[in-house]
């Protein structure tokens, strides 16, 4: 007869305490940044980051390239927001709180309805079905005034209904608190959905569907029930935007919202869990703080996006991973001068190529008020053949001193990391 013996998993101390400084991040930040702007910002990145993580259950998780995600946390706007207005009439006896809970459930059925054809493919053509549904209902939202507002949208008022221990939800900071609580639970949930049978299926999918096949499963069916659980969740961060702004128009199931949800997700780190909350920060940080400095927000957005294409294809997320490595080696302070030289080359490019783009925005939009414009603590003339020439002396100059940089740095890092795999050899022989 043999005994049984039960062995207990270590708690995993480091993944708690990660989680728990989440959270106390996010109860800490209103009372750090103090400011109505702040606040704002906070709250919308709170829901970018959820919208950008059910965003990446599709892309990340399950290697579907969608261009309509937007569509899927419009509606849940839209839902929210029709159910604020039967709150505020008294013929929905619901809390406000729950609000982004029925924005979920209503993307939740849309995506049940559209889901099942947009799965059926995988690859490419499941990236042309759903720009296919997103451009059909943005087209709507016009066509159905009645449902979706016309060009003016739909209006609300959030501090309605009942006031549990006095929250009304008209300070932002009390919005910002509810956001929060959602952004924690939701993000929970989508990192326990990727520890599921089903999530771990997902990246089988992703991988190696004609595996998945040969062993029995419906990769379709797979598919499409994350599909519907993205839904879910993009709906919830739909909902709170529609509290957090309380209007919605047209613009929630654009194509342009759809794509700036792909491109900050690609930015954050698509391969990575978290890089989708690095890239939800990011979204926000460009949409409010880039477009109060420069007109050319969206073209620098485009040029930064060109750059991790090609430098970093893994986003933010995989920069801070491999030199996580690299440091857990010891072996990163070899490289602090290499990466002072790339940021200070990539600085001057950066430099010139900002002046003629400036220079070229001030001749459109700005030619009434002379050739004259500010640049840095500097006077620029957009029709001075000198301020051109030096603009392209100082980018050329800028990109010779990358490209030097860089093979350099190519160079260190690769013995870098012939280093680790003698140490992780020599570490496995002991």
């Amino acid at each position: 007869m043999h005994k049984q013996y039960y062995e207990f998993r270590p708690i995993n101390v480091g993944r708690y305490l990660l989680w728990g400084l989440f959270a106390l991040l996010l109860a800490l930040a209103p009372l750090l940044f103090t400011s109505s702007l702040s606040h704002t910002m906070l709250s919308q990145m709170g829901i970018a980051i959820i919208v950008c993580l059910s965003y990446n259950m599709l892309l990340g998780q399950g290697g579907m390239l969608s261009f309509g995600h937007a569509v899927y946390s419009g509606m849940g706007s839209f839902l929210a927001i029709h159910t604020l207005n039967l709150i505020s009439n008294g013929s929905l006896p619901l809390p406000v709180s729950l609000i982004p809970i029925a924005g979920g459930l209503g993307s939740m059925l849309v995506a049940v309805l559209l889901g099942w054809v947009t799965t059926k493919k995988a690859a490419t053509p499941f990236a042309m079905i759903t720009l296919g549904v997103g451009e059909l209902v943005w087209a709507m939202s016009l066509m159905f005034p009645e449902f979706f507002g016309g060009e003016g949208g739909i209006s609300g008022n959030r501090v309605t209904g009942a006031r549990p221990f006095g929250i009304s939800y008209g300070p932002q900071i009390q919005l910002y608190y509810l956001i929060a609580i959602y952004t924690i639970i939701c993000t929970a949930l989508m990192f326990a959905f990727t520890r599921t049978p089903l999530g771990r299926m997902l990246n089988a999918v992703r991988d190696n569907p004609e595996r998945v096949e040969f062993v029995g499963y419906d990769t379709q069916k797979v598919r499409y029930i994350a599909f519907i659980i993205a839904a879910f969740f993009a709906g919830i961060g739909g909902g709170l935007a529609a509290l957090n702004f309380e209007i919605v128009t047209s613009e929630v199931v654009s194509g342009y919202r759809s794509g700036a949800y792909l491109l900050f997700t690609f930015l954050g780190g698509a391969t990575f869990f978290f890089g989708p909350i690095i890239g939800g920060v990011l979204m926000v940080l460009a949409f409010i703080l880039l477009s109060e400095f420069t007109k050319a927000w969206l073209l620098y957005l485009g040029l930064i996006f060109l750059f991790m294409v090609m430098f970093a294809p893994g986003g933010v997320a995989s920069l801070l991973m491999m030199n996580l490595r690299v440091a857990a080696f010891g072996f990163l302070r070899r490289l602090w001068v290499s990466y002072l030289a790339l940021a200070v080359s990539s600085l001057v490019v950066l430099l010139g190529a900002a002046a003629m783009i400036e220079m070229v925005y001030h001749l459109q939009l700005n030619q009434a008020i002379g050739p004259e414009m500010p640049f840095m603590g500097m006077v620029l003339n957009a029709k001075g053949i000198d301020s051109w020439v030096g603009s392209l002396f100082v980018m050329f100059t800028g990109l010779g001193l990358f490209e030097l940089c860089r093979r350099q740095f190519a160079r260190e890092w690769g013995v870098i990391q012939e280093d680790i795999e003698k140490e992780v050899k020599r570490r496995e022989a002991l």
